[in-house]
């Protein structure tokens, strides 16, 4: 599983209604609304990084009111849970 983060900026009169289109693109897995520069960071994820670009220029930069996104690409997981089987639904076993 490929995973990135993008940081999203929208136009304040469409907050609600950006959130709410942004969780139906396929490829985002969730959505957080935070503070700081940007508005929200949503959580990508897709099978192949081939799958990425995709989500980003066909999905997440088309939703209406989004005014600017930057994406970061996830290289590496540092976790205290097991992330590989927690995302494997009705796949195979993880390897432990």
């Amino acid at each position: 599983m490929v995973t990135a983060f993008a940081l999203i900026s929208v136009e304040r009169h469409r907050l609600a209604e950006v959130a709410e289109r942004l969780i139906e693109v396929d490829g985002i897995a969730e959505v957080y609304s935070v503070a700081g520069e940007y508005d929200y960071v949503a959580v990508l994820r897709v099978p192949r990084y081939e799958d990425m670009s995709g989500v980003v220029t066909e999905g997440l930069a088309k939703v209406e009111g989004v005014v600017d996104t930057e994406t970061l690409m996830a290289f590496r997981c540092y976790s205290q849970h097991d992330l590989e089987r927690m995302w494997n639904l009705g796949g195979e076993p993880a390897e432990s």
